[in-house]
C-alpha cells in the first residue's frame, strides 16, 4: 500500500514540477502536490451562504493541522454561526517580534452549474488555467498559505513571531462575519502587529510578465441602497400607466447615466506613478500626469476611459445588482425594487452619494435607503520594512525587480474592520494575475496554474524573511 502511494506521489510531482518555472525549484515538489490537494478539496466544497457552509471546510483543515502535529491550543474552530465558523491557527515563533495576522476567508459567491462552462465547485485544469469558484477570490492564495505553514512546521522552521492564520466565513455577503466575530469575542486569537490579508493585490501581469505587486493600504467604502416603488396594484387585465415596474425601469435608466467626479487621492497617484514606468507613449504621459497633485483633469479622463478597472479606481461608482418585483403572474405589481451597489472612494460621504442617486433617479415616489450604515475605513500607513521584503521575494521568484505599490481597492474585504479596530492590513498575495482579466464573482473563475505555484516560491522567500 505504502509503495502504490509513493509511485503515485512521484507521478503526481513528475506531472506538476514544470507548471512553476525557475520559481518552483525554491519549494520542494511535495508541497505543489499538498497544495494541488488542498486546492481540489477546498473548491470542491460549497461555501456559498445560499446552500453551502465554511464549518465543514474548516473541520476539515483543522484535522489537517493537527495530523501534522500542531498542538490543540493553536487549532481552533470558531463562531456562533452553526453554517458559519472560522479556523484560526498559530504558527509559535521565537517571540522576536509581534504576532502577523495572515487573513483569507472561505466563503465563496454563489455560482450556478447552467452559467459555467465547467462545474464551478470542481478543480479544473485546462489551456494552463485552474478553473473554479473561488480560486481568484481567494480559495487559491488560501491553500497557498495552508501549504507553507504546514510545511514550517513538517521542517520545524520557526519564524521571528508567531503567524496566525485566520480562515473566516461571512467576508462575502456579510453574514456572521469572521473578522467581526473575532474582533468582538476572540480578539486575542488574531491580536497582532499587522495583517497580510490575500484578499486581493498582488504581481501585476502587464506586458507578458508581472511587473508590479500591488499592496492595497486603502480601500473604497462599500455600501449598497434600495430603490423602491409601491403601488396599489390591482388585476392584470386592467392595466394603468402608473405601474411599479415600470417606474422603477424609468428610474434605472435614469441612473444608467449618472456619472460620479474623477479624481485621485494618495493611494492612487503613488499606484500610477509606478505604473507609468511600465509604459510608453500617451498612456505613459497620462499615467505621469494623474500621479501630479494636482491631477490634469484631462489625463485623469482619458486614463479612465482605457479600462473599467482604471475608471473604477478614479471615480465612485455605483451600479444595480439586484432586482425584485410582483407577486404573481396575473397581478399588477404592488412593490418593485433595486439593490443598487456603490464603491465609494475614501474621501467621499455616503450622504451625498445617496443625495446624487435621489437626483439622479429624479423620482420622489421611488424610495432609496441604505441596506446598512457604510463602514468607515482609515488608510494603513506604508510599512517600508514589509514593502522592501515583499520587492525581494518577488525579484527572488520572478527574477527582476518590480515596484512595490500601495494602491487602492475598487473592491472590499475584511481589511475594512481590522483598520477601523486599529490593526495596519495590506493586501495582497503571490497569485500573479492579468488585471484585465479578472473573474472574481463572475462566470468561469480562473488563476493560472504556472501563478499558483509560484505563489508557494513567494511565500516561502517572504514568510521566513519577516
Amino acid at each position: 500500500m505504502n509503495r502504490a502511494m509513493n509511485v503515485c506521489l512521484f507521478a503526481a510531482m513528475t506531472m506538476l514540477a514544470p507548471l512553476g518555472a525557475h520559481a518552483a525549484d525554491t519549494v520542494p515538489k511535495s508541497e505543489h502536490v499538498l497544495a494541488h490537494d488542498l486546492l481540489t478539496q477546498m473548491i470542491g466544497t460549497d461555501t456559498t451562504s445560499e446552500h453551502g457552509s465554511t464549518t465543514g471546510l474548516a473541520e476539515q483543515l483543522a484535522q489537517r493541522f493537527l495530523k501534522a502535529g500542531f498542538a490543540k491550543a493553536d487549532v481552533q474552530v470558531v463562531g456562533d454561526d452553526p453554517k458559519r465558523r472560522n479556523l484560526v491557527v498559530r504558527l509559535r515563533g521565537r517571540g522576536e517580534r509581534q504576532p502577523i495576522l495572515l487573513l483569507a476567508h472561505l466563503d465563496v459567491v454563489e455560482a450556478r452549474r447552467e452559467d459555467w462552462h465547467y462545474d464551478p465547485f470542481k478543480l479544473t485544469e485546462l489551456d494552463g488555467y485552474y478553473y473554479g469558484r473561488g480560486t481568484m477570490d481567494i480559495k487559491g492564495a488560501g491553500a497557498g498559505l495552508i501549504a507553507t505553514l504546514l510545511r514550517f512546521h513538517q521542517e520545524g522552521f520557526k519564524p521571528k513571531g508567531d503567524y496566525i492564520l485566520a480562515l473566516t466565513a461571512g467576508e462575502e455577503d456579510g453574514v456572521s462575519n469572521g473578522i467581526q466575530w473575532l474582533l468582538a469575542h476572540r480578539p486575542e486569537l488574531i491580536r497582532a502587529q499587522y495583517s497580510i490579508n490575500v484578499d486581493g493585490g498582488g504581481p501585476e501581469i502587464r506586458n507578458g510578465r508581472p511587473e508590479v505587486v500591488a499592496v492595497e493600504t486603502a480601500e473604497k467604502v462599500y455600501a449598497s441602497y434600495t430603490l423602491t416603488v409601491r403601488n396599489p396594484g390591482g388585476h392584470s387585465s386592467l392595466p394603468t400607466p402608473d405601474n411599479a415596474i415600470y417606474r422603477l425601469a424609468a428610474g434605472l435608466m435614469r441612473l444608467s447615466k449618472l456619472e460620479f467626479p474623477l479624481h485621485t487621492n494618495s493611494a492612487t497617484r503613488g499606484y500610477y506613478a509606478r505604473l507609468a514606468t511600465l509604459y510608453s507613449g500617451q498612456l505613459a504621459a497620462d499615467m505621469r500626469a494623474v500621479a501630479h497633485d494636482p491631477s490634469d483633469p484631462a489625463a485623469v479622463k482619458r486614463l479612465a476611459a482605457t479600462t473599467p478597472y482604471n475608471d473604477a479606481h478614479l471615480r465612485t461608482t455605483c451600479v444595480p445588482t439586484l432586482l425584485t418585483g410582483g407577486d404573481a403572474e396575473n397581478a399588477l405589481p404592488q412593490m418593485a425594487r433595486a439593490t443598487v451597489n456603490c464603491r465609494i472612494m475614501p474621501d467621499e460621504q455616503p450622504a451625498h452619494v445617496e443625495a446624487m442617486i435621489k437626483q439622479a433617479l429624479a423620482d420622489p415616489q421611488i424610495a432609496v435607503a441604505p441596506v446598512a450604515p457604510a463602514p468607515t475605513s482609515p488608510p494603513s500607513p506604508i510599512n517600508k520594512v514589509l514593502f522592501a521584503h515583499i520587492g525581494e521575494a518577488a525579484k527572488a521568484v520572478w527574477g527582476h525587480a518590480m515596484p512595490v505599490s500601495p494602491y487602492m481597492s475598487a473592491g472590499a474585504s475584511d481589511s475594512v474592520f481590522l483598520r477601523a479596530a486599529g490593526m495596519p492590513s495590506y493586501v495582497f498575495n503571490g497569485i500573479a494575475y492579468d488585471v484585465n482579466d479578472d473573474r472574481s464573482h463572475g462566470q468561469d473563475e480562473r488563476i493560472l496554474v504556472k501563478s499558483f505555484y509560484e505563489s508557494l516560491a513567494f511565500n516561502d522567500q517572504l514568510l521566513k524573511g519577516l
